[in-house]
């Protein structure tokens, strides 16, 4: 005789799991689930409510038909019904895979500089290898890319720092990098021998947007030293900031590979001494079955980046582990 609990797993269904994530990733908006979902919102609505009367307790809190929040048993559910749902994902790769390794998709997000300076010449390379592999590009900042991984819309996350935000992914250490200084030729501080805060300090600073949610490397550094950074424009698009200091308008500073090219006008100053390094990384979804091309694209981006390494670092349980398999690696400096 069955257990109430096993009749209720058997009566659950795999679309109510995806209705039920499909909510949470909308906001507890059901119109924009039921519309993601090509679906009526009705529809939706009476799926939800069957599983809540499977499961015998309530996942969401009502305030007459519009869902306000999820309860702490909801809230289990969901992280649940997602895992279910990424592990079906695998199941459905798996099989494509077998069928075929040179077709299917790759959506990547990244920030713009990646997209504009690094990535180029690595989706050259793939698209060679994997013409009828589709890849599809969206940028953003670290906010926004770490928005995509939640709402399951990109395969990897291509971007530098904010790790805390991507505690579902498998991170691959890809290169390092320090930030340099632009200014025009004719500028005071390109006639420095060797630049100093107090030095920057008197200039308005042109730079990348700084997060939302956590601190500033550049205001850290620069307090350190006991000195206030003049931060008087940021911007996503490196390409901004290099116009706006050949307007003029301050000083930039900006990843090296952004000024690598077309910048004879500007004087392009090291502050490796000044600036903490950066660590660029690639990170796939945590417990998702990587495709054989997704892991000839990683080493395409890092050629350190060997399959066996991946790998290890995706079965990897904990951050600790997962630095333990990069140990030996020296990353290159770009």
């Amino acid at each position: 005789m069955r257990t109430g609990r096993c009749a209720t797993l058997e009566r659950m269904k795999l679309h109510q799991l995806r209705y039920l994530a499909a909510i949470a990733q909308s906001g507890l908006n059901i119109t924009a689930a039921a519309q993601k979902l090509h679906t009526s919102q009705p529809g939706v609505s009476k799926q939800i409510k069957l599983l809540e009367d499977e499961l015998g307790f309530q996942i969401f809190v009502r305030e007459g038909r519009t869902l306000t929040r999820i309860t702490p048993a909801g809230q289990q559910v969901i992280d649940r019904a997602l895992r279910v749902l990424q592990e079906v994902q695998s199941i459905r790769g798996l099989s494509t895979e077998l069928r075929d390794e040179g077709r299917g998709s790759l959506s990547i997000g990244t920030t713009h500089t990646q997209a504009r300076y690094v990535l180029p010449a690595v989706i050259h390379q793939f698209r060679t290898r994997y013409p009828n592999v589709r890849l599809n590009l969206h940028q953003g900042t670290s906010e926004q890319i770490a928005e995509m991984v939640a709402q399951d819309r990109i395969d990897c996350a291509i971007a530098t720092g904010s790790e805390q935000r991507f505690a579902g992914l498998t991170l691959l250490p890809c290169y390092r990098w320090s930030r340099v200084v632009i200014v025009p030729r004719e500028h005071p501080l390109a006639r420095l021998e060797r630049l100093t805060y107090r030095a920057l300090a008197n200039h308005p600073i042109i730079t990348y947007t700084f997060s939302f949610t956590g601190p500033s490397s550049l205001n850290e550094a620069f307090a350190k030293a006991g000195y206030t950074p003049n931060v008087a424009i940021t911007a996503q698009d490196a390409d901004v900031i290099v116009t706006y200091v050949r307007l003029g308008l301050g000083v930039g500073i900006v990843a090296p590979m952004a000024v690598s090219e077309g910048a004879e006008d500007l004087a392009v100053l090291d502050a490796a001494h000044l600036l903490p390094a950066h660590t660029t990384w690639i990170g796939f979804r945590r417990g998702t079955l990587l495709r054989g091309f997704m892991y000839e694209f990683a080493q395409l981006l890092a050629p350190h980046l060997e399959r066996r390494l991946i790998e290890r670092a995706h079965r990897a349980a904990t951050p600790q582990e997962r630095a333990a398999v990069f140990a030996d690696v020296t990353l290159p400096q770009r």
